[in-house]
């Protein structure tokens, strides 16, 4: 037998194989499961350190807001979502072991003969005989060769994003006790746009209000959008718009430049892009930047005290980077913008095609919203939190929370001294 030796094992490729097994090994990292009518959605998170408080409450609201927002559609009456821990969570606090929760489907009762896990009857299945345009009907009826639409559409539904929502919140409350806050708002919905800047004090105030209208800081501007949303409603149509979501807190040092996939900005510009609707995603002032010269795009930078003069660190006088630079975060807010084109099943559908006449038909209509920024940006915060979550482990480790802690206050300690 030839003696194990690195330059043997990398010539077999076992080194790298082994390499990529360990770094996957510590990841934060989740899966969700289960369909739009199925009996329920599922989501698995693992990787959570040992000893971080969930606060059920939390949980609840967080499922509550994804649920709020002014033209959502019928099925949010019907739904009260609520997620069941099944595993993971222990007296109030994690235990280092993968949390497992389900949020049941109500509308499931109505659903359970024409969505059966058995053959079922044949003559209950309700089909969906013509694909919509701009959802995945079609494209994931070749890929899958189904002569329905059914069983794609009930997966590719934003349904799914419940669930992430879930894993999002623990992710949440795990940045939390790290001292990090990710919120959203709403900067634009049709044609009417946020003119104005903010304060993150205002997007905490705005998230806290019981009743959502649009979520957007500006109640004037609140009332244009909620026009925007009428117009649509009355002609049958949808409308899109553009979230924010606001990492507030988060430590300077965060992703790194060395490898192309582990970029800060590129990490999460894939995870809000992976969102159902979502077309394009920004960070800071992205878009704006490319049509401006260098001299008001690049933010300043100052050696200063906070307001409250209790911090003096290295500080942008602007954040037009949206709090990264070289993808690694700067210690400014980090800011990532969704655009989110308007729903695809539309009250008036579009032209389509018969699966299996070939003929033209117009499009299956399916119980859908006109309007859903809000709760998009609330999916946009779980995924965004999730994100940060994970490059905030693998940068401090541990095992349990204080671990972890302990891990970032001597980090805090040599940018002070530095």
């Amino acid at each position: 037998m030839q003696p194990c030796n690195n330059a043997a094992l990398l010539q077999s490729g076992y080194a790298t194989q082994a390499m990529s097994f360990l770094e996957y090994r510590f990841l934060l990292r989740f899966s969700t499961a289960g369909e739009s009518h199925g009996e329920a959605l599922v989501a698995l998170l693992s990787g959570m350190p040992a000893a971080v408080p969930v606060d059920e409450a939390f949980l609840a609201r967080e499922l509550w807001r994804r649920q709020q927002g002014y033209g959502r559609g019928g099925r949010m009456r019907i739904e009260t979502d609520t997620a069941h821990v099944l595993s993971g969570v222990r007296h109030g606090a994690t235990i280092g072991a993968p949390v497992a929760m389900t949020i049941a489907n109500r509308d499931w009762k109505n659903w359970e003969e024409i969505l059966p896990v058995g053959a079922g009857d044949a003559s209950k299945h309700k089909a969906v005989a013509s694909p919509r345009p701009g959802h995945a009907d079609l494209a994931g009826s070749l890929k899958y060769n189904f002569r329905d639409a059914r069983y794609v559409l009930e997966r590719a539904s934003a349904r799914e994003s419940t669930a992430r929502v879930a894993a999002g919140a623990l992710a949440k409350l795990l940045l939390r006790e790290l001292g990090v806050s990710v919120l959203s708002h709403v900067v634009r919905v049709g044609a009417v746009e946020l003119e104005r800047g903010y304060e993150w004090q205002e997007i905490v105030a705005s998230t806290a209000r019981d009743t959502v209208l649009l979520n957007c800081i500006d109640p004037e501007t609140e009332q244009r959008m909620k026009g925007e949303v009428d117009r649509a409603l009355r002609t049958g149509d949808t409308v899109g718009g553009v979230f924010e979501v606001v990492a507030h807190g988060v430590p300077v040092g965060i992703g790194t430049h060395a490898n192309w996939d582990e970029r800060l900005d590129g990490l999460l510009a894939q995870a809000v892009m992976s969102l159902q609707a979502v077309k394009a995603v920004e960070i800071g002032r992205g878009v704006t930047a490319a049509e401006s010269m260098g001299s008001t795009v690049h933010d300043a930078i100052a050696y200063a005290e906070d307001q409250n003069g209790s911090d003096t660190r290295f500080r942008r006088e602007k954040n037009n980077a949206g709090g990264i630079e070289g993808g690694i975060s700067n210690g400014e807010d980090v800011t990532v913008r969704g655009y989110i084109k308007p729903i695809s099943t539309l009250r008036r559908p579009l032209g389509s095609v018969s699966f299996e006449t070939r003929e033209p038909v117009k499009a299956a209509y399916e119980r859908s919203d006109v309007c859903v920024v809000p709760a998009a940006g609330v999916a946009a915060e779980a995924m965004v939190a999730l994100t940060l979550a994970r490059l905030v482990l693998e940068k401090f480790g541990g095992d349990s929370l204080p671990e972890t802690q302990r891990n970032l206050a001597g980090y805090r300690d040599q940018l002070r001294s530095y």
